[in-house]
């Protein structure tokens, strides 16, 4: 069964619905996603490698939990939902990082970006990522712009670390 996503405007505002195909198929409707950068205490980045199954970026390394928002369901709702299936992640306290506009070759999100710092334990989804694990920031910057990552994640990166140290 596809799924049900909302349409929004670039506020959020819900204008209509349309399924999982649709958003995907070339129509550039806007609907909802949330991204979830998770940081432990040590300032590391958690990281996904995407699954190989995946229609969009297969086997790229991206946010620790993105997702989209299903039809009747709220932002902070979905990033809950999302975090308990990607990463069995359930204690946590996100802060709002940015909300933008991303477009890609199939589809246009209204992106909905977090942070949060967290130390505890992950259950990783296989079915959803191939793997996961923590970076450091260095790490990261020294492989932007190689083809490691989802260009989503590279611009999401450059928002979740703006105040961090060079």
């Amino acid at each position: 069964m596809d799924e049900i996503f909302p349409l929004v405007d670039e506020q959020g505002n819900v204008t209509g619905k349309a399924t999982r195909s649709q958003c995907h198929g070339g129509t550039f409707w806007l609907h909802p996603v949330v991204h979830l950068h998770i940081f432990n205490s040590s300032g590391e980045l958690f990281l996904q490698k995407r699954s190989m199954t995946k229609d969009t970026q297969p086997g790229k390394w991206d946010t620790a939990v993105g997702g989209h928002v299903d039809y009747g369901e709220t932002v902070e709702t979905a990033l809950k939902r999302e975090a308990f299936e990607e990463l069995g992640v359930t204690e946590f306290v996100p802060t709002p990082v940015a909300r933008y506009v991303w477009q890609s070759a199939v589809e246009k999100e209204l992106v909905n970006a977090y942070r949060t710092i967290y130390d505890g334990e992950f259950v990783l989804d296989y079915n959803e990522l191939d793997e996961g694990r923590f970076w450091s920031i260095s790490e990261i910057r020294n492989s932007l712009g190689k083809g490691i990552f989802t260009p989503n994640f590279e611009h999401d990166f450059q928002l979740v670390t703006e105040s961090l140290p060079q």
